[in-house]
């Protein structure tokens, strides 16, 4: 997790005392809208109401926010980062942003490895869905209801409504706040009443009462969410679809009605009025056939283990599934996690015969028979992807991550080739920088290498480690021209970012 210090010191306010002292109350009762991660699964189901958040940090910290998020949810071992899985959910909540008043904004989204049903949106554009809420969805619609009432909490600014009063909250106090209900949710043993008395010590009463999200908000959230899900092409009636689905979920889990539902009674008038108004809404559905493959792939990524997955899968398979082709997608999935791809065969055999042309059965054939130690059968069925869908980022990072699997320098350089188009086209991806200078290394080629940890450091919020990385290659005696010109303007552009950032925050150089 990257820390802002300003010479060796916390970061301050401008009238001098600590920023993230003076901003406690509010981040304490911030974290209870994050409240719902630190309950057991088991306890309660909350509703996705827990809105958004704009412009509180920064102009340098809100540069920096979507990627310290990311690093730190990675550092806590929550993140699904799964190329598949995660460019679903990109895809699906953009199809909604470019409906919506920000679709100019810059947007992140992401899976949390989380079994609680929830979802939340935070500063800078980032929302996150918990896996088990996608696993307790119908369908693709239930899911971007959520993902629209959260996308219309950011662009409406009811954060930012709330905290009138409130000047800017700290970065690095921020994600403190959330290792402390990251905490909680990976300890599992934090019940809801010591959750609720921690996070509402002192005035942290005041300050929730500022944010708190009213009824007028989350009837705006619905309103404005359910117009972005007709706009983009999903059923209106998702939202209200999704409410009724965690009404089933708890009663056949044993939980009784979700929490959120008996201390808020006026919850119940609102599924009503979001089912009315999406039933007066224009509808043009879109047909999604994709949305079972991805659940079931999660479902394999969120298990404790393959055998949970391959269990959950066969029972659902002999009982005859709605969706046959998903069951076993995901039960292959988890035979070959547990090395059982002989078993695996038959069923990825049947994926093929049902569709030869669906893009993730051909890639799950080409992972079996890497699998299976085939390696050039595998790279052969993953470039005939490539050459057939190139312009697929999915595609395009499987096949290079399947050539750095084969451990070949050859092959590595074809990857290399492979992440520098993908780089070009998808500069702030931490991940493909990283697989870059793997595959630089591995292709015998250390300046390229060392450019692309110099490029990750960067991606990461680490300016300062990327200038000085890029200031150790300029020395290497072995550049020819071209490397040292493409370094050197590099390294001017950082430099110059550098002096800005530190102005921005009120530092001095040096």
């Amino acid at each position: 997790m990257t820390t802002l210090v300003r010479n060796g010191s916390p970061d301050r306010d401008r009238h001098g005392q600590n920023g993230g002292l003076r901003w406690i109350h509010w981040l304490l009762a911030a974290a209870l809208v994050l409240q719902p991660l630190l309950l057991p699964a088991q306890q309660e189901v909350r509703l996705p109401d827990l809105g958004g958040a704009s412009e509180v940090l920064s102009p340098a910290e809100a540069r920096t926010f979507p990627n310290d998020f990311r690093n730190f949810m990675r550092a806590q071992g929550v993140l699904i980062e799964d190329q598949i899985v995660e460019s679903y959910f990109t895809d699906m909540g953009y199809q909604l942003v470019m409906h919506s008043s920000g679709r100019s904004r810059d947007f992140h989204f992401h899976v949390l490895r989380i079994p609680g049903i929830n979802a939340f949106a935070a500063p800078a554009g980032v929302v996150a869905l918990n896996g088990g809420l996608i696993l307790a969805a119908d369908s693709a619609d239930e899911v971007a209801g959520v993902l629209a009432h959260e996308i219309a909490h950011v662009t409406q600014n009811h954060l930012v409504r709330g905290m009138q009063e409130a000047q800017r909250v700290s970065l690095p106090l921020m994600l403190a706040t959330l290792g402390l209900v990251m905490a909680g949710a990976a300890a599992g043993g934090m019940d809801g009443e010591t959750a609720t008395g921690l996070l509402m010590t002192g005035q942290g009463l005041a300050a929730q009462s500022q944010i708190n999200y009213t009824r007028q908000n989350e009837t705006e959230a619905d309103r404005i969410g359910i117009q972005l899900m007709a706009r983009a092409g999903y059923d209106p009636t998702g939202m209200a679809d999704f409410f009724n689905t965690l009404n089933r979920w708890s009663r056949s889990m044993g939980s009784g009605p979700p929490e959120y539902l008996r201390t808020h009674p006026m919850t119940v008038n609102r599924v009503a009025e979001a089912r009315d108004r999406a039933e007066r809404m224009p509808r043009q559905r879109r047909e999604d056939q994709r949305f079972d493959l991805v659940q079931a792939r999660l479902r394999v990524l969120m298990a404790n283990h393959p055998g949970e997955a391959i269990e959950y899968f066969q029972t659902q398979l002999e009982n005859e599934p709605r969706n046959e082709a998903a069951v076993r997608y995901g039960l292959a999935m988890a035979l070959i996690q547990a090395r059982q791809t002989q078993r695996a065969e038959q069923h990825v055999a049947w994926l093929i015969r049902h569709d030869e042309e669906d893009q993730l059965f051909r890639l799950q054939l080409g992972e079996l028979l890497m699998a299976q130690g085939r390696i050039d059968e595998g790279l052969d069925e993953f470039a005939r992807l490539h050459d057939a869908y190139g312009q697929s980022s999915l595609v395009a990072m499987s096949y290079a991550s399947a050539l750095l699997r084969s451990e070949d320098s050859d092959n590595a350089a074809r990857a290399v080739g492979i992440l520098e188009r993908q780089m070009r086209r998808n500069p702030d991806d931490p991940r493909i920088s990283e697989m870059l200078a793997r595959a630089a290394n591995l292709a015998g080629n250390p300046v390229r290498a060392a450019e692309a940890v110099a490029a990750n450091y960067y991606q990461r919020g680490g300016l300062p480690q990327a200038i000085e990385q890029l200031q150790r290659v300029l020395q290497r005696n072995d550049l020819d021209y071209y490397d040292r010109a493409r370094i050197s303007a590099r390294l001017d552009q950082l430099r110059v970012e550098r002096m800005r950032t530190m102005t921005d925050r009120g530092d001095r150089p040096g």
